[in-house]
């Protein structure tokens, strides 16, 4: 079983710059960075009783570190990254629960505007469909990762959600458990994405993400539509793409309407195109010789929930394939670079003054980004995918 990352532990692959600073300040004694988070709470308005009780069990989880720097799933390309996800037991079993779960299915259809595959694909890859929701210690490893200096800003603002959760009576800091980031339920939401779109789907009076298909599947709908999901729009569609197409206008930061690519030949592989004036991107993972998408509005919303490209596109892709898409045409790309070679790529990349974020020996956005500006400034195929001639002439 893979396990794994929701928003803000994937933060890390992709070389995201914070967005605020700690708190807190991090590093030092655990203990006295338990001290600061609660003089930090109480400066909040929280009683210090609540505030005693709260952190009293707050301990530093080895494991929790050990999980964070151990993530080298996401260096796979597309192919073998959705073939290890995407199974056929997965895929009997998200049918198999989409029929079990119909009522819930319109529900959240009619409310939110979130096509069914698309939940159905969280709850498969997050927690194989509830089956594996994680037993860390949400508190531990929210606090632990919070005082961990790599990405303190992250996961600070957590703790304090989940002081918010504990006060409303809807976290237990000695019980309370889920993934190592702290991400809570089948489809593993953080305290703060509780609080902002928890569902108390099935009436019961409690949001319970973890033993509640309706209370889950609603709430990261309505998260979701808070991240900018547009109801009833496509997500992504496996296309053709002619030979001739000026490989430079494909990439997820190009954009052109939907009969702007039509009339440039790409044609859908399975059923039509959306609306002709959406705007829309060509997506090829693994460059010009392997699967093709068109990536529509609602795609960049998944990286609002995820930051790994490689996660991403097999997320969305495994929806399609839920709702009736056949498998992609995996063509016969390249071959992947090995860790050393987009190392090696990453590191001559940035001597040509290119920002590719950490050298991680994964192929984020970032790094896409400079492959294509190098293509093109060589004259080879600007498909964003490294070869070895490429690296070659850098």
């Amino acid at each position: 079983m893979i396990k794994f990352l929701s928003y803000a532990a994937a933060m890390v692959f992709v070389g995201a710059a914070p967005s605020q600073a700690a708190i807190v300040e991090c590093g030092g004694s655990f203990r006295d960075f338990t001290a600061a988070m609660k003089t930090e709470a109480i400066n909040r308005g929280y009683a210090q009783d609540t505030v005693d009780t709260f952190f009293a069990s707050a301990r530093h989880d080895p494991a929790t570190i050990k999980a964070d720097r151990a993530q080298g799933i996401f260096q796979r390309p597309f192919i073998d990254f959705s073939r290890r996800l995407i199974s056929q037991d997965r895929m009997a079993r998200g049918k198999a629960m989409m029929q079990k779960h119909a009522a819930i299915y319109d529900q959240m259809e009619q409310t939110y505007g979130v096509s069914q595959g698309v939940l159905t694909a969280f709850w498969a890859f997050e927690t194989d469909y509830g089956a594996v929701q994680g037993e860390f210690n949400t508190l531990n490893s929210l606090m632990t990762l919070s005082h961990d200096c790599r990405r303190p800003e992250l996961f600070q603002p957590q703790v304090f959600a989940a002081l918010e959760l504990f006060e409303r009576g809807s976290f237990n800091p000695k019980t309370s458990k889920g993934a190592w980031a702290g991400e809570i339920g089948m489809v593993q939401m953080l305290p703060g994405d509780i609080i902002e779109a928890g569902v108390d789907a099935d009436g019961n009076g409690s949001v319970d993400l973890r033993t509640s298909p309706a209370d889950a599947l609603l709430s990261g709908a309505n998260m979701l539509r808070k991240l900018g999901w547009r109801a009833g729009e496509p997500w992504l569609q496996e296309v053709t793409v002619p030979q001739d197409l000026d490989w430079s206008q494909t990439g997820l930061d190009k954009t052109l309407s939907v009969a702007e690519w039509d009339a440039l030949g790409v044609a859908p592989r399975h059923g039509s195109f959306g609306a002709a004036d959406l705007q829309a991107s060509i997506l090829l993972p693994q460059g010009r010789k392997g699967p093709a998408f068109i990536a529509y509005p609602n795609f960049n919303v998944y990286f609002e929930w995820n930051k790994s490209f490689v996660y991403v596109t097999t997320a969305a892709y495994f929806a399609t394939r839920l709702e009736g898409a056949p498998v992609y045409n995996a063509g016969n790309p390249d071959p992947a670079f090995s860790d050393q070679q987009m190392k090696a790529l990453q590191k001559k990349l940035q001597a040509r003054g290119h920002d590719v974020g950490k050298v991680d020996g994964i192929l984020g956005a970032m790094t896409r980004a400079a492959v294509q500006k190098e293509q093109i400034r060589l004259g080879l195929p600007a498909d964003a995918w490294p070869t070895a001639q490429l690296l070659n002439a850098l």
